[in-house]
């Protein structure tokens, strides 16, 4: 009976694995003959979405101070300066702490352009057109955002404390002493409020204007420098009549000096002559 129920068990066993593996075969081919529909709904994203026109508007309150440090080699140091110029006006920039070089084997002209911090950008691609060979460009940024807000808070601060001391004044104070001590407060902060102030108008000029420090030089074929240097003949001879004409005022200037003795001097010559003859 035993041998019997275990035949039985191994032929359900059996048969339920061919069941299984009929229906996985089964399922692979319809798999295989069945197409899968794949539809790609998907939308094309514009760059005009990605990149908007317009700065954010946490980017428009940013405080930055922009500066530059270029070197170009031109081929004319006084045409490359005059285009410069040109471009200057066009932005309305200024040109300070000009410096020209002349040696033996280049020209150079060190100056700094100040330029207003919106056209830096399209002035620095300007100035570059006017190298025959750029050397370095070096620009940098600071942030002094938070520095501008820091005094600018500091100094909303002081000022409501003006405010309230000058309250003091009109109404509590009422002793000499009392007075002279809210004065004297009045002064000291009315000083630090000075001093944020000017500082503030520092930032805001280092932020509204930016600085360019620009270097152009011109290679020359190189000369040997003299050991003396003669004059030619035409400029000692212009020398000759410089100095005739300084001696002839240097006369004339002395006999005005001198008038009343002169006029003496012939009065007596014209009276002791008289009297000779007499």
């Amino acid at each position: 009976m035993k041998r019997k129920s275990l035949k039985i068990v191994l032929n359900l066993f059996l048969a339920a694995l061919v069941l299984v593996a009929c229906n996985q075969s089964e399922m692979s081919e319809k798999l295989a003959v069945e197409s899968v529909d794949v539809t790609t709904n998907f939308k094309a994203i514009e760059t005009d979405d990605i990149l908007d026109k317009k700065p954010r508007e946490e980017f428009k309150n940013l405080k930055i101070i922009k500066s530059a440090n270029v070197r170009y080699k031109v081929t004319d140091v006084k045409q490359a300066m005059a285009k410069i110029k040109r471009i200057s006006r066009n932005y309305s920039s200024y040109i300070s702490d000009l410096r020209f070089e002349n040696n033996l084997y280049k020209k150079e002209n060190r100056f700094t352009l100040k330029v207003p911090s919106k056209d830096f950008d399209e002035i620095m691609d300007s100035i570059s057109t006017v190298a025959e060979f750029i050397e370095y460009e070096n620009m940098t940024t600071k942030d002094v955002t938070s520095e501008f807000i820091d005094v600018e808070a500091r100094m909303k601060t002081k000022l409501e404390v003006k405010e309230r001391y000058e309250s003091i004044l009109r109404a509590k104070a009422k002793s000499v002493d009392e007075l002279l001590n809210v004065e004297e407060k009045l002064q000291h902060i009315q000083e630090e409020i000075e001093a944020s102030q000017g500082q503030l108008k520092y930032l805001s000029n280092k932020v509204a204007f930016s600085t360019i420090q620009i270097d152009l030089y011109e290679t020359v074929a190189f000369k040997e420098e003299p050991n003396t240097y003669e004059k030619s003949f035409f400029s000692e001879l212009k020398e000759g009549f410089v100095s005739g004409w300084d001696i002839l005022k240097v006369v004339f200037i002395g006999l005005v000096y001198i008038w009343p003795f002169i006029i003496i001097g012939i009065v007596g010559f014209v009276i002791i002559k008289k009297r000779i003859k007499k």
